[in-house]
């Protein structure tokens, strides 16, 4: 039986068309029977093909004696790949025919001459490679649209840059809502992503029709595209092992980030920055630096997981980790509360670690309360009023806030077209939503005033400690603390201010 191999990858107007392909193999058939093989949108880089397989699964079961291909690069591209088949063809006797090339493989001069052609065909390939990654990095480094799905929060939008017509994003309001929703909820210290999906759900918001997931909200927490990136965003980039396309200077607090593996890079973990390009993009930000700094480094904390039970037994939950490994120490409770310990998570669930040592918890909390006093003792008063930290709630409730006027205003807008029975129903809708609308206006206010606590005032908080909440503890530390990593011997805190 002879065999026609055909593969195309790309469709286009100016290559040959598997009909045609097959078509001008058939002349080399001479009139006997044959079958086709065809591999559609398959790269000749390698073997990994469905119908290549199959045909060398023919030839070894000893059904095919002839192959015929219209030119040598549309069966391979690999000198190594097109070697390893030649020698296949050889231990079952199978001919080799290229229409177009006309190479005689029995004879050592038919062989050598179609070694060398393949060399030439893996060297087009490796060319066209290089030549798309070098236009690929030389427009992406110019902020040029490099296409790929819209992040959820912006639409696309034509756009010059340079004088070269291409495209960039622009939030979409209602979307916007929701990112900022997300960011304002991760931020706080116990929030999860399954807290955030949960809420999603509550309020209705979907991810453009469709449902959410905890690996879509992570996505969103550690991509740059949304922050409003200033120089805090470049210098927490450029320290964490990112390559900066842009200088400081630009990174003025209004403009969002492309992010791109560098070229030497092949993969790195999600969550690392290390190996990362950044390069400013065009469109403007939505979520604060701020609250995108404090979303990023909680995910890039997470290196182990994350117990689903919220912190109870120490306000130092999520920020204290293990001295010697860098895992999270979990704190633990004895004999109903009398007796509290801060142990390795990387020594009870895998034996990693050798341990902190004895982490007495009310010892290495005094420690901190006392260090945190001492730090802003050395600041003196701080006066950042624009820097305060909202609640979960609050967040929620001015998406829903948002969620509400988006409706009143599409009702309205159909009031001119309705007849009396819809007039009714809109005036009733329009009514509920704007009592709900006021009763959560003055909701908002009062959290405002309750749960937004300014930097310029947590030097009071200290002086009154014993008085917060477990929940205000913890949101004064996590404005102040970026992590403390603390053994039996040495304790060590890294400082957001």
């Amino acid at each position: 039986m002879i065999a026609i191999y055909a593969r195309q990858s790309v469709d286009r107007a100016d290559s040959i068309s598997i009909e045609q392909q097959i078509e001008l193999c058939r002349y080399e058939t001479r009139g006997e029977e044959y079958t086709t093989y065809v591999d559609r949108g398959y790269s000749g880089r390698n073997t990994n093909r469905p119908q290549f397989t199959q045909m060398m699964s023919d030839i070894r079961d000893g059904f095919i004696n002839t192959v015929i291909v219209y030119k040598l690069d549309r069966i391979s591209r690999s000198i190594l790949d097109f070697s390893n088949m030649m020698e296949d063809f050889g231990r079952h006797n199978v001919q080799f025919i290229s229409a177009t090339e006309k190479f005689d493989t029995s004879s050592p001069m038919g062989n050598a001459m179609l070694n060398i052609c393949i060399v030439f065909a893996q060297l087009e390939r490796e060319t066209i490679q290089k030549r798309v990654a070098d236009a690929y990095y030389s427009r992406s480094r110019k902020s040029f649209y490099m296409g790929g799905p819209v992040p959820y929060g912006f639409r696309k939008v034509p756009a010059v840059i340079d004088g070269v017509h291409t495209s960039m994003y622009e939030p979409v309001t209602e979307e916007a809502k929701a990112v900022e929703l997300i960011y304002g909820m991760y931020s706080q210290p116990d929030t999860s992503y399954g807290d955030i999906v949960k809420k999603l759900s509550e309020l209705g918001i979907t991810k453009r029709g469709g449902s959410w997931a905890r690996a879509r909200i992570r996505e969103m927490l550690i991509n740059p595209i949304y922050v409003r990136a200033d120089i805090a965003v470049y210098e927490f980039m450029a320290e964490n092992g990112a390559e900066m396309e842009n200088p400081p200077a630009d990174f003025i607090g209004e403009n969002g980030c492309y992010s791109y593996k560098s070229r030497d890079v092949k993969k790195a973990a999600a969550a690392e920055l290390s190996g990362e390009r950044i390069v400013l993009a065009p469109h403007k930000g939505i979520v604060d630096s701020g609250v995108w700094l404090r979303c990023r480094e909680k995910c890039m904390s997470r290196k182990q997981v994350i117990p689903s039970q919220k912190a109870k037994n120490s306000w130092l939950c999520g920020k204290v980790k293990c001295g010697e490994c860098g895992y999270a120490l979990i704190a633990k409770e004895f004999r109903g509360g009398r007796d509290r310990y801060l142990m390795c998570s990387g020594r009870l669930n895998s034996k990693t670690c050798g341990g902190a040592g004895t982490l007495h918890t009310n010892e290495v909390e005094k420690l901190v309360y006392g260090e945190m006093k001492n730090k802003l003792a050395q600041l003196g008063k701080l006066s950042c009023p624009d820097r305060t930290v909202s609640s979960p709630e609050q967040t929620a409730l001015e998406a829903e806030l948002a969620e509400i006027d988006r409706e009143i205003k599409v009702l309205l807008e159909k009031i001119k077209e309705c007849d009396k029975a819809m007039f009714r129903y809109i005036s009733e809708r329009v009514n509920e939503l704007d009592t709900r609308r006021s009763e959560m206006t003055e909701r908002i206010e009062v959290l405002k005033g309750r749960n937004d606590i300014p930097v310029d005032e947590i030097d009071c908080h200290l002086t009154m400690w014993e008085e917060l909440s477990f929940e205000d503890k913890r949101r004064v530390t996590d404005i102040l603390i970026r992590v403390i990593y603390v053994t039996s011997e040495r304790l060590i805190i890294q400082w957001r201010i």
